[in-house]
């Protein structure tokens, strides 16, 4: 057999055990850092603290449910009392209390339950049936019902404990589920394959950066998330942009840049995000007209893009004025805070309830959110005591509605949620409660379903200006409830 024959063999041989090789140690070096992540102490510690605050949580969730009425002991306590007081010295006590004492509980809790029941004419007769037999029977009701005022007062008070307390806990559980998501997000970063990162290296260091470090997120059904530490060499300018054109080359998709402040790298070493680049981009505008007679509107919106989302918050404070205005912009800056720190809309919105359950005089504020995934185009919402929201594509209208409670009125929100695939074109449109209030009761939906048919404008902020002349047309002009026309439109961008 020929030498060179042989020679060829030996590297191709070689060239094939160099391949298993190095196939096989990415493999263990793959295992060995997701052991690693899974097992690192800071994890472990965090989800630690993350189980402490759920048990808790659970511990307040254990305590007490509140009560509507006082329980059976406390009027028998409170009877007995009365009996103390007025009853041990009448002369017909034993006729009233041990002849007959189960026909006079039955007055005392009749007439309870009509001081409860607040209905006078009720009250009045159980009053008179009670005085027709009973020797200080004025006193007797005076002492009782000032009795039966004390304490009530105090179950009321209890409860308004009891549903700071279940606030509480719903902070607490949030936290919770807060701490243990980002411990997975923390500690979910990988190497990028060798083969890409020499690639990249080779083709950013002929551009004049170089790269320190790179990492790849894994998130379950998320998209691709690189972070890479780099810098310019001296002399040379490079943006992030054609940074993320040559990752997008590699990766097969189009990637873009995340980072505050500057697009241009120079010598010092940043971090940096590149994301898979949407598919989608929305423009929003809105239009508001104040209730009349008051110089402040009430209603407040917020609109938030983060992580491939853009996010709509509608907020419609209770009555009008400054008052209402401080609630729902309460509302509205909290969660775009929240969103911004990368929570999810769900835990937000418990968040911002259970604080306004806490607020000393009580704060309620709708909330109504519109969250557009910019990868697939598909809208959730969530509502809590909001007014309709429409989608309008070509020549079709359609309605999504709520029937939950407003926020800050119960310790634990119930709201509705609902989703809705949008198209290049599609047109959202959310409004308060003051723009469907201004429509023929009864028909609200389905004349703001026809004037939303008939709005010719394109840009979202003229698109909300002409539906709101048409609704204030309708209402003779007259403004008796805070209006505000939130409008988005969404396109694709290729």
């Amino acid at each position: 057999m020929p030498e060179w024959v042989i020679a060829m063999f030996i590297v191709g041989l070689a060239l094939i055990i160099r391949d298993m090789a190095k196939t096989v140690l990415e493999a263990r070096k793959s295992r060995r850092e997701v052991a690693v992540y899974d097992n690192h102490p800071q994890k472990v510690r965090m989800e630690r603290y993350a189980d402490s605050f759920q048990s808790l949580a659970d511990t307040f969730y254990r305590m007490p449910r509140k009560k509507e009425h006082l329980t059976r002991d406390q009027v028998d306590r409170m009877l007995e009392r009365q009996r103390e007081q007025l009853c041990e010295r009448c002369p017909k006590a034993s006729w009233c209390w041990e002849q007959y004492g189960h026909l006079t509980t039955q007055q005392c809790l009749e007439v309870l339950e009509a001081f409860a029941q607040g209905d006078e004419e009720r009250q009045n007769r159980a009053k008179g049936d009670w005085i027709s037999h009973c020797l200080s029977g004025a006193r007797f009701l005076e002492l009782l019902y000032g009795e039966y005022t004390k304490m009530r007062q105090n179950l009321i008070w209890n409860n308004k404990l009891i549903e700071n307390r279940l606030a509480v806990a719903e902070q607490l559980n949030e936290v919770a589920r807060i701490m243990n998501s980002t411990a997975q997000d923390i500690y979910s970063l990988n190497s990028v394959p060798e083969e890409m990162e020499e690639k990249l290296e080779k083709k950013l260091r002929k551009s004049g950066v170089l790269v320190q470090k790179m990492w790849l997120q894994e998130k379950p059904q998320e998209r691709l998330q690189i972070y890479m530490t780099l810098r310019a060499k001296k002399g040379c300018q490079m943006t992030l942009h054609r940074v993320a054109e040559l990752l997008s080359e590699l990766c097969g998709s189009r990637m873009v840049a995340v980072r505050d402040g500057a697009a241009v790298l120079n010598q010092e070493l940043q971090t940096v995000l590149f994301l898979e680049d949407t598919g989608f981009q929305v423009l929003q505008g809105a239009a508001r007209v104040t209730k009349e007679d008051e110089s402040i509107s009430g209603d407040n919106y917020g609109c938030v893009c983060e992580d491939g989302r853009f996010v709509l918050c509608l907020s419609d404070g209770m009555g009008s004025g400054l008052a209402a205005s401080q609630e729902s912009e309460t509302v509205v800056e909290l969660f775009e805070q929240f969103l911004r720190s990368g929570f999810s809309r769900e835990t937000s919105a418990r968040m911002i309830n259970s604080a306004l359950v806490l607020q000393r005089d009580g704060m309620f504020s709708t909330v109504d959110i519109c969250s557009i995934d910019l990868y697939s185009g598909v809208c959730s919402f969530l509502k809590a005591g909001a007014a309709a929201t429409f989608i309008r594509r070509d020549t079709w209208v359609e309605s999504i509605v709520s029937t939950s409670l407003a926020a800050g009125l119960t310790q634990q929100l119930d709201f509705d949620t609902a989703s809705r695939k949008l198209y290049d074109g599609d047109y959202l449109i959310m409004v308060t409660d003051g723009v469907l209030d201004a429509l023929e009761f009864g028909h609200e939906e389905e004349t703001m379903k026809e004037l939303i048919l008939n709005i010719s404008a394109q840009e979202p902020k003229e698109f909300a200006r002409e539906l709101l002349e048409h609704v204030l047309r309708l209402g003779g002009f007259h403004a008796k409830d805070d209006m505000t026309v939130l409008t988005a439109r969404i396109w694709r961008k290729w």
